[in-house]
């Protein structure tokens, strides 16, 4: 009977989180299963459920666990253009870096938390810096989100830069002026 190269090294979330992000990017969301990624930490699939409850549960923790990947910006002091750029920036990479598990996450809203962590956290004082009233600050960070996210599904389906990949990031770059000359308050 051959000895699992496991025994006596528990799994940590990281270990797992970790794993189960580079699986969802191999074969998308629908490739995992609990079954699979015991297989591939090599332990019993039993065992994973003393640190998550569910696939469902699992995928949400995979998502923090890429927001904390996300390169956000964090120059308190600089202007809140040049943080929005960046932040603006940082998602797109995160994009391309994580693409299967971004789709899935866009089509299955309840894997994420409302306005909670990764973007969220960095956006709102951003918004606040810009001027917007505490209490619009919600729906413009969705109307932000979804300008953002949109222009990236576009180029993501071959609409920019099919032709040419540096169009891509001229249209993204004047998209995000776009969004920078438009957002301040008077």
């Amino acid at each position: 009977m051959a000895v699992s190269a496991r025994r006596g090294a528990p799994l940590t979330p990281e270990e797992i989180h970790s794993t189960a992000l580079r699986l969802v990017e191999e074969g998308g969301v629908e490739a995992l299963s609990m079954r699979k990624l015991a297989a591939v930490l090599d332990v019993n699939p039993m065992s994973l459920y003393h640190h998550v409850a569910n696939k469902t549960a699992l995928i949400s923790q995979i998502c923090q666990t890429m927001a904390g990947r996300l390169a956000l910006p964090d120059k308190p002091g600089s202007p809140w253009q040049e943080r929005l750029r960046d932040l603006a920036h940082a998602y797109r990479r995160m994009v391309h870096r994580y693409p299967s598990l971004w789709a899935y996450i866009h089509t299955h809203p309840e894997t994420v938390a409302d306005h909670q962590g990764g973007i969220w956290d960095v956006l709102f004082p951003i918004l606040a810096d810009a001027g917007v009233p505490e209490e619009e600050r919600t729906t413009t960070a969705d109307v932000l989100h979804g300008f953002v996210a949109g222009l990236v599904v576009t180029e993501r389906q071959g609409h920019l830069g099919r032709d040419d990949p540096a169009q891509a990031d001229r249209v993204y770059e004047t998209a995000i002026d776009m969004i920078i000359r438009g957002l301040p308050r008077p």
